[in-house]
Order: structure tokens, then C-alpha cells, then sequence
């Protein structure tokens, strides 16, 4: 007993002590590894926000659509309201979360692939309204920023986005141990015992796609804010839905710490990758999640707590 006690205590001193060589060791670094690792921290807050709203049961392939619209409303504002870079963030999440709200209070009344495929056409349509609305958006140029966030220097960037993380994962974890946690696991696992149970389906449903729709919307912005640009490829692109879906099916889903460890492994290997097999590493992407989804559907996280258990019966 008392060696079961102990393990359970080493393991997230372990994973603390990694974690914080991880975070802390670009800053010893050149701009190069510091401009991954923003990258990487960017896919990690769209894989947890990913992983929020799954939780609930209802999948999402919205990512791409609120973060290219958080990414154009703060550089907008930027550019139109002089907000200065970090009330420019603060905005498009606003602006992400409400027209998730607004959008939400119709299509939350679908169901799995229908809701899919749903968020999916919504984010198609932002890229289309902005690649032609040209007199506002600049059409197919894009946009560019008059001033970034600390003028683009690459440490403070870094630590922004490491800071932008941080409160995501409190967020998430906040998320996990509160009421809400419960109720979307309850519509996740039966909606009709849910519903019996007195659960307010809708209600939690749509506080999780407005929550997880804000987040991806600073993302984008936070991503603007970093380089400088916005257009309507590069803003909407797919990856922003494909690579934190895989990130998080990898690390494990229903977990703040499956998507944050999928996304440092996915992310590092990614970038590793693309020195040898430019775009080959998508394909990568690819077997990885058809090996995990085979062999290991509860991800990193989820066989990792099957050995531990297994160890610990076997005491």
C-alpha cells in the first residue's frame, strides 16, 4: 500500500519536472527552437479547447473557422480601433465566443456527425465572407499588423504564449473538477438519463462551445500577434483542425494532459520532420493516429493509467 501511495506521488513529480525543463529550456535557446515552440504551444491550446468541448460528447471540426476569425477580428481592430496588441486579443476572444454563442443556440440542437459537419461548413463560410468581403478584410491579400506584440522579439513572444497555456490548462483543469465536468460527461455518456437527471443539456452544451470557440479565437489571435498577417488561407487553413485533433487523439482524450502531451510529442516530431520530408510529415500525422486509433485508442494518457493500475494489482 504504502508503495502504491509512493508511485502515485512520483509520477506527477516526474511529469512536473519534465514539463518544466520543457517550457523553460527555449528560453536558452535560439529565435529558431523559441519560434517552434510557439508553434507548438499554439496546436497544444487548440488541442486542449478541442478536448474541452469532446468531453461533452459533441465533436467539433469548427477549430480552424473561430481561430481564423479571432486571428482577423484582432488584427482588424489593430489596424481600424488602434487596440493595442493584448486588448486586440482579448477582443477576438470575445468576438470568437459570441458568434459561437449566436451559432451555438441553433446547431447545438444537432448530434454527432450532423453537429460535425456543421462546425465544419461554419468555418468554410467565415473564410468565404472574408476572402470576399475585400473592402474590410483586403480580400485575398490579407491584412497586415502595424505593430506586434513587444515588436515581434522573440523571448517575450515566447513567454506570452507560454503564460497564454498556462491559464488554458488551469482553465481546462478548472473545467474538470467543477459541476460542468459532471454534466457533460453525464450528456457524453447517456443523454436521456442526463435529461432525467435534471441536467440542462443545452445550457452546458452551449457554455462549452461558447468557452472552447474563445479560446480557439485568442489563439488565432495570439497567432496574428506573432507574425503579423492575416489571409484567408493561411488563417483558415485545415491544420488548425486536423494537427490538434491528432495531437489530442494521441496524448488521450478526455484529459487536460493527454493534448498537452500529444502536442509536445506531435509537435516536436512535426518540425523534426519537416527538415527531411517537407509536407511528408502530414502523411506521418497520418499513421500515427490510424497506428493509435488500432492500437491504442485511450492514447498516451489512457494506456499509461492501465499500466499503472496493472502494476499496482499485481502488488
Amino acid at each position: 500500500m504504502s508503495s502504491t501511495v509512493q508511485k502515485n506521488k512520483t509520477w506527477p513529480v516526474i511529469f512536473g519536472i519534465v514539463g518544466v525543463i520543457v517550457i523553460i529550456l527555449p528560453f536558452f535557446t535560439g529565435p529558431y527552437v523559441q519560434s517552434i515552440g510557439r508553434t507548438v504551444i499554439t496546436y497544444m491550446i487548440l488541442a486542449i479547447s478541442w478536448d474541452m468541448l469532446i468531453r461533452s460528447g459533441q465533436l467539433s471540426f469548427g477549430l480552424a473557422g473561430f481561430f481564423g476569425l479571432g486571428s482577423y477580428a484582432a488584427v482588424l481592430s489593430a489596424v481600424n480601433l488602434h487596440f493595442n496588441p493584448f486588448v486586440s486579443i482579448l477582443f477576438a476572444a470575445v468576438v470568437a465566443g459570441l458568434m459561437a454563442f449566436l451559432v451555438g443556440a441553433v446547431v447545438l440542437r444537432l448530434r454527432g456527425m450532423y453537429f460535425a459537419i456543421t462546425t465544419l461548413a461554419l468555418g468554410e463560410i467565415f473564410r468565404i465572407i472574408i476572402h470576399n468581403w475585400t473592402s474590410v478584410t483586403g480580400g485575398p491579400n490579407g491584412k497586415l499588423l502595424p505593430k506586434l506584440a513587444f515588436d515581434g522579439a522573440s523571448i517575450p513572444t515566447y513567454a506570452m504564449m507560454v503564460v497564454f497555456a498556462l491559464v488554458i490548462i488551469a482553465l481546462s483543469e478548472y473545467f474538470k473538477r467543477s459541476k460542468i465536468h459532471y454534466a457533460l460527461t453525464a450528456i457524453r455518456d447517456n443523454e436521456i438519463v442526463a435529461k432525467s437527471s435534471g441536467i440542462n443539456i443545452y445550457k452546458y452544451l452551449l457554455i462549452a462551445f461558447t468557452v472552447t470557440a474563445a479560446i480557439q479565437g485568442a489563439a488565432g489571435a495570439g497567432f496574428a500577434q506573432l507574425y503579423g498577417f492575416v489571409t484567408p488561407e493561411s488563417s483558415f487553413n485545415a491544420n488548425y483542425t486536423l494537427i490538434p485533433l491528432a495531437m489530442a487523439l494521441l496524448g488521450g482524450m478526455y484529459s487536460t494532459w493527454g493534448p498537452v502531451i500529444g502536442a509536445v510529442l506531435l509537435g516536436v516530431l512535426g518540425e523534426f520532420l519537416k527538415l527531411y520530408i517537407p509536407y511528408g510529415h502530414l502523411v506521418v500525422y497520418g499513421i500515427i493516429i490510424i497506428l493509435v486509433l488500432l492500437f491504442m485508442p485511450q492514447g498516451i494518457v489512457g494506456m499509461a493509467g492501465k499500466l499503472l493500475k496493472k502494476g499496482e494489482s499485481h502488488e
